[in-house]
Parts: C-alpha cells; sequence; structure tokens
C-alpha cells in the first residue's frame, strides 16, 4: 500500500455480539464499509478485517466484521485505523475539497506571512479542526474559508488569517 488514507476508526463495542463503533472519517461510508469490503488496518497485523454487516445506529456508524463474534473479541480491535490505498481514491473535482494525507505537513503562514508552524492533524468534529503545531505548541484553526482563505498543496503550504486570540500564546 503506498500512502495509506484513514476512512474510520474503531471505538467502544456495541452490544455483546462483535459489533463496534466507527468514527467515520470517509464522505463515502456507504461504500467504503458495505457488506463484504475487506478493509486493511492501521496496526496492519490487526487486518485485513471484512465487513460482516454495517449500520447507523443513533448517528453512529456500528460494523460488524467477520470473525469478531463477542464484546471481547470487538474490545481488542478498539483503536484501530481503517485505512484504504490513497492511491485508489479518484480525486475530487471540487478545488476546494482536500483529504487529509493532502493537508497533513503542510506549512502554515499568516496572511502577513508569518510563519505559524504545520499541519500535524485535522480533527473531523461538528467542524473540521486543523490541529497546527508551532513553537509555541499546538493551536486548533477551524477549516474555513474566512480563517483559511489560502490551501496551496502544491507549493506546501496553507495560509490562514486568525482572528485577534487565535494565536496568542497562554
Amino acid at each position: 500500500m503506498s500512502d495509506p488514507l484513514a476512512v474510520g476508526r474503531i471505538g467502544r463495542p456495541h452490544g455483546v455480539r462483535g459489533e463496534v463503533t466507527v468514527d467515520v472519517r470517509t464522505d463515502d461510508p456507504e461504500g467504503r464499509f458495505a457488506t463484504g469490503t475487506r478493509i486493511a488496518t492501521d496496526p496492519a497485523s490487526t487486518g485485513p478485517l471484512t465487513i460482516e454487516r454495517a449500520r447507523w445506529h443513533s448517528g453512529r456508524l456500528l460494523v460488524r466484521f467477520a470473525g469478531i463474534d463477542d464484546r471481547d473479541a470487538a474490545e481488542t480491535l478498539r483503536g484501530t485505523w481503517l485505512v484504504v490505498d490513497s492511491g485508489d481514491i479518484p480525486p475530487s473535482d471540487d478545488p476546494d475539497e482536500y483529504h487529509d494525507q493532502e493537508l497533513i505537513g503542510l506549512a502554515v503562514v499568516t496572511t502577513g506571512g508569518t510563519a505559524v508552524g504545520e499541519v500535524a492533524d485535522i480533527l473531523h468534529h461538528g467542524q473540521d479542526l486543523l490541529v497546527v503545531r508551532g513553537p509555541g505548541g499546538e493551536t486548533l484553526v477551524p477549516f474555513v474559508a474566512a480563517l483559511v482563505p489560502e490551501v496551496d498543496v502544491p507549493g506546501g503550504r496553507l495560509v490562514i488569517d486568525p482572528p485577534p486570540g487565535l494565536l496568542d500564546e497562554t
């Protein structure tokens, strides 16, 4: 596998029959977690896993993997990343859509040209947040056009327009 792309992370077991919650990291969960799909894992020694069943329950994706038949077996999967080969992902037609691996490692500068650090991670919660690691530690920057007016993947940089206080050291 060239560059692995995370499409989900296994969370806690759900029930006693081997289902687990999955923190979805893809815009195509129905395709990525379709019954019968074999999916690679990180760590690789845990998988590949085959999806036996996937369903939505209270806004969370629940997945049952083949051979994982009880809560104890499901618990051993907790924290495992579900990954696909980034080469298998077609490029987006949307110029404002990025995959996490395209953003991680980009240098972050302000609109005034001040170096801030680099993108260390992207958190997908109610809103996407860039984790920017710099000399003063980590800062969370909402990934919205008003605060991130420019993303230059080929140039290796991301420009932010931080509101007052966002980058202040505490």
